[in-house]
Formats: structure tokens, sequence, C-alpha cells
């Protein structure tokens, strides 16, 4: 029988090795003034993301970041696949393009001679500045001559057509603001753009409410955790391993996304709470399971030691756990394959934390609860012998 319980130390040093390098990026982050550590996406800093793609399929996206920088706004430019390019800048004052308002039709006013002038301008006509307007008859029953039959235009008529914009594929491009100068530069030097996928763009004060609730959601679902496990098992110490298992969980994610974010770049969104808020469920289940376990096996084998009936209880429930998250694990390798980079850091996120979340349970919660039981232990055992010594003085 492989003796999880024994090894316990060796797990834990296992884990510590994967949290400390995260943590250590995680604290990059303030130093560097985020430049490392972690990176947030529009939806936590405000910003605007763009993804264009320019008749020209040549165009790099070092090429657009130096369009950007002439204009003196920071972007960061990638392709993502079809020719697009994705560019994105923390500049929150760029607001999204709206559709240019089509003018009015500009109606000219019509001079409509008097009968009095009409009969004083003989064969000259009074003419209107509209081209369809035509003169009053005169008293004498001599019709005026009409304008439109002049030799001479009228001015709405001679005006030369406005020329249309190129036609874009998808949204309608920005022209105003910042980043219609941008487009506007882009297009003067890269040739038009072909098409828009999407442009979208989100305000500072909307950024920090959703930071503010991603903390409230977490910090919520983990009270909620520890009080209900608490009530449960009737085992206070079961609802604390269960919530250190979490936490240990939520590092060794963050962390990576943190190392992840220096090295190469990756951003975390909104879909990242969500994902954390599965993690941390999926954690909970498989801790659970194998807390019941050992509820269970304290009645049955209430002569053995207690680290015992743990190691039994984490090999009982072992085949079930890996078996439910490598089923999950298979189904979020497909997706993070196939599934496109719309969803990447949502699916990565879940399955780096269902691969920690199912560690955890087994190699940290439990073998923490019997830490903390044999050191309640031995602290009673040095109480019973304190009181014995003191019993025994007091009877000599």
């Amino acid at each position: 029988m492989f003796d999880i319980i024994g090894k316990r130390n060796w797990f834990f040093a296992f884990s510590l090795a994967i949290t400390i390098p995260g943590l250590i990026f995680l604290m990059m982050g303030p130093v560097t003034g985020g430049k490392a550590g972690l990176q947030f996406a529009i939806d936590f800093t405000g910003g605007t993301v763009w993804s264009i793609k320019f008749k020209d399929a040549s165009i790099t996206p070092e090429q657009v970041k130096s369009v950007f920088a002439a204009n003196a706004m920071e972007a960061s430019v990638a392709t993502i696949g079809n020719g697009f390019l994705e560019i994105r800048t923390r500049e929150a004052t760029l607001a999204g393009a709206q559709p240019t308002p089509t003018a009015p039709p500009t109606v000219a006013p019509s001079v409509t001679a008097s009968p009095k002038a009409s009969a004083s301008a003989g064969a000259s006509a009074s003419v209107a500045p509209s081209a369809s307007a035509s003169a009053a008859p005169s008293p004498s029953g001599s019709p005026a001559p009409s304008a439109s039959a002049g030799p001479s235009a009228s001015p709405v008529a001679s005006a030369a057509p406005t020329p249309s914009p190129t036609p874009v594929i998808g949204a309608v491009l920005p022209s105003t603001g910042k980043l219609g100068d941008v487009r506007r530069a882009l297009e003067a030097k890269f040739g038009p753009i072909a098409e828009q996928e999407s442009l979208s763009s989100v305000g500072a004060v909307v950024s920090s409410d959703l930071i503010t609730q991603a903390l409230i959601l977490i910090l919520v679902g983990a009270i909620g955790i520890l009080l209900w496990i608490t009530y449960r098992f009737r085992d206070f110490k079961m609802g604390v391993c269960a919530l250190v298992a979490l936490l240990h969980d939520i590092l060794v994610v963050v962390g990576i996304f943190a190392i992840l974010g220096t090295l190469i770049g990756m951003q975390i969104d909104s879909l990242f709470v969500t994902a954390m808020l599965t993690v941390i469920g999926f954690s909970v289940h498989d801790t659970i399971v194998v807390f019941d376990r050992v509820r269970e096996n304290r009645s049955r084998h209430a002569g053995e030691s207690f680290e015992a009936i743990v190691n039994h209880s984490i090999l009982q429930t072992f085949g079930r756990s890996i078996t439910t998250s490598l089923t999950v694990v298979i189904t979020l390798l497909a997706l993070l394959l196939f599934a496109g980079e719309a969803i990447g850091t949502f699916v990565l996120a879940l399955l780096l934390g269902i691969i920690s979340g199912t560690y955890s349970s087994i190699f940290n919660a439990s073998p923490l609860l019997v830490v903390w039981h044999n050191r309640e232990a031995r602290q009673r055992q040095r109480e019973l012998e304190l009181s014995a010594r003191s019993g025994r003085r007091a009877a000599s």
C-alpha cells in the first residue's frame, strides 16, 4: 500500500516549488510598473482593442506599431489569424467609432418673381437658385423664360460629387478622435483597410468596477465554502484545509499566468474570473469526496491511527478523482487546440486549475488535515502530562 501521508513533506515541497516562482513574478508587477507579472486586458485596465485587415497582406505588426508610436500612442500589435492584426492600446479615451451621420439635403430657397418685376424684366428672366424653379408669368401674358432653360447651370447642379469612402466589410471604421487620426495615418501609409473584425473600448470606471466585483466574488465564494464544509462535517479543520487547498490552486494558476505574461505577454480578461470560480468549485468537489470518506472510515476503523485512516480514504477515492479529472482535461485539451484564441485564456486557466485542484485535494488538503490533527493530539498529550505532574506534586 502506497503511503501518501507518510510522504506528505515531499508533496508540500513540490507545491512550494510550483507556487514560489509564481509569487515572485506576481510581486514583480508592482515593482516594474506592470511591465512584468500579470498582464491585464482592457477589461481590467480600460482601453481599446481594434482588429483590422489591410488589403496589403504583407503589413507586419511592427509597421503598424510604428505608426501608433509616430502618433504618440503606445500600442501592442499581434497577428491573430486570417490576416487580421489585433491592436491593443490602454488609451481609454479612444472611443469606438460611430457611424458618420448622413447630412440632410440642402434645399435652396426658391425665388418667385413678383408681377411688377416680371413686367419690367422683358426678355431677361429672373433666375432662381434652384434648377427646378421657374419664373412666374407676367401680366402681359407673355411667359418669362424658365431658369432651367438658360445656358448657365445652377450652383447646386455644378457642384462636384463628394468621393465615397472605400467600402469596408464589418463595422464602420473610426473617423473621429485619436483613433480616427491613426486610422487615416495607417491608410495613408499602408493603403486601405479591407476589413474590420471588431472595435471595442472599455472605460476606466467600468474596469475598476470589474476588478472590485471579481475580488468580491472570489472572497464570498471562499467564505461560503469554508462555512459549508465546517457545517457539513462538523469540523472546522476540514473547512480550513479545503480553503488552503483552494488558495494553493489560485496561486498556481495566477502565478503561471504572471510568468506567461512576463515572458510572452499573455493577458487575462473577464473570462479569467469565471475560470477561477469554476476551478474553485471543482477543487472543492474532489476535497469533499476525500473528506467524506475520511468521516466514514473514522467510524469503521476506530482502532487505527488517524494517519492510516486518511491514507486509506485517499487510496479508496484516488481512482475516482483521477478518472473524473482526466475526462475534463481531455475535453479542455481539445478546446485549447482547436477552439481558437477567443477562449484560449479561459480554457488554459481551467486546464491548469483542474490539474492543480486534483493534486491539492489528494496531496495537500488531506495531509494538511493530518498535520493539524497530530499537532492538536500532541498538544493535548502535553497538557495531560502537565496536569499529571501537577497532581503528583500536589499529592506529595
